[in-house]
């Protein structure tokens, strides 16, 4: 990507936007182009329509998108797949219409099977069901990519996706009603230390094991994506039929007992830990295998330890 290349990032104020504004500021990129949500409703055809006709953007991040964790997604099934599916068909044909050279879709590794063989490959996409608790959010981001497959087949495009194993840091959200496990749990422990509170609760069993990714490294990684050769992405990415997306993760996973664990020692808690075993434990394991990312030349460079201290500093504003 040419530094004064035009580029669009879909859902900048979020973790995964923000992190990409980050990323591209610090590479040089000086014509960035952002909207809210209140300036730009992604939902409505027509106004995206309207954007990509009056920008004409070059190059395009799809990184807005509605995301939660497993109570949101229980409890908002119909806004996942409404809301997600309406922003990546829209944003993803207009780009087509407009001309934009590369577009990068993000997705989630819960694209992948409940019961998927560990660690996760790209080819076992639709190999199997998927977790009940987010499969409107997974059959939204699958038909993303597929998208952006059918689009690279009949068209000729660039359109290459990344799944993106569970991200965390700076930006992310902490509402203990919506967001994901490691967010949550970051607060639960900052508040009971602040409080002295003599133990944590924690959903679930504990067993389940999960990979966490700092949503910088996860930049990074989508830019290197980005600026690959075009004749290496087309020969690696975009080559029907195989898989035109890529796993994004560190490719290393901790079970959120000892997450917990790890947590309330950075955080400085020292009450007890406690499992509620009456709340659903969601997927046994989701752990990505990165071998075709890190054969293109990319690898992670954020230990967990490390991305929980920026990320608990980012929390506390200290």
């Amino acid at each position: 990507m040419n530094k004064t290349a035009k580029i669009y990032v879909a859902g900048h104020t979020g973790l995964v936007g923000s992190a990409l504004v980050r990323a591209l500021t610090a590479a040089g990129h000086t014509s960035l182009v952002c909207r809210t949500s209140k300036e730009l409703d992604l939902t409505c055809q027509a106004d995206v329509e309207a954007f990509f006709a009056a920008e004409k953007p070059e190059y395009v991040f799809l990184a807005a998108a509605k995301v939660g964790g497993i109570h949101a997604n229980n409890t908002f099934p119909a806004e996942f797949a409404y809301s997600n599916l309406c922003i990546q068909n829209n944003v993803i044909h207009s780009a087509w219409k407009h001309g934009v050279k590369r577009l990068l879709f993000l997705g989630s590794s819960c694209i992948y099977p409940r019961a998927c063989p560990q660690p996760m490959r790209e080819e076992h996409l639709l190999s199997g069901p998927l977790e009940p608790t987010n499969e409107p959010y997974a059959i939204a981001k699958i038909a993303g990519l597929k998208m952006c497959e059918a689009y690279n087949r009949q068209y000729g495009t660039q359109f290459v996706a990344v799944m993106p194993t569970n991200l965390y840091g700076p930006g992310d959200n902490f509402d203990l009603q919506t967001s994901h496990v490691l967010p949550a749990l970051l607060r639960k422990f900052v508040e009971a230390a602040a409080a002295g509170l003599p133990e944590v609760t924690i959903w679930g069993t504990g067993t389940p094991r999960r990979e966490f990714l700092y949503v910088d490294d996860m930049a990074a990684g989508c830019l290197h994506v980005m600026n690959l050769d075009a004749a290496v992405l087309r020969r690696e990415l975009l080559s029907y039929p195989r898989p035109c997306f890529v796993n994004l993760g560190c490719g290393e996973d901790i079970s959120i007992a000892d997450l917990a664990a790890l947590v309330a020692e950075v955080t400085g808690f020292k009450g007890r830990l406690t499992f509620d075993t009456t709340k659903p434990d969601g997927t046994p394991r989701k752990l990505l295998d990165i071998s075709r990312l890190r054969a293109l030349g990319w690898s992670p460079q954020t230990s967990l330890e490390q991305g929980l201290r920026h990320t608990l500093a980012f929390f506390t504003g200290s």
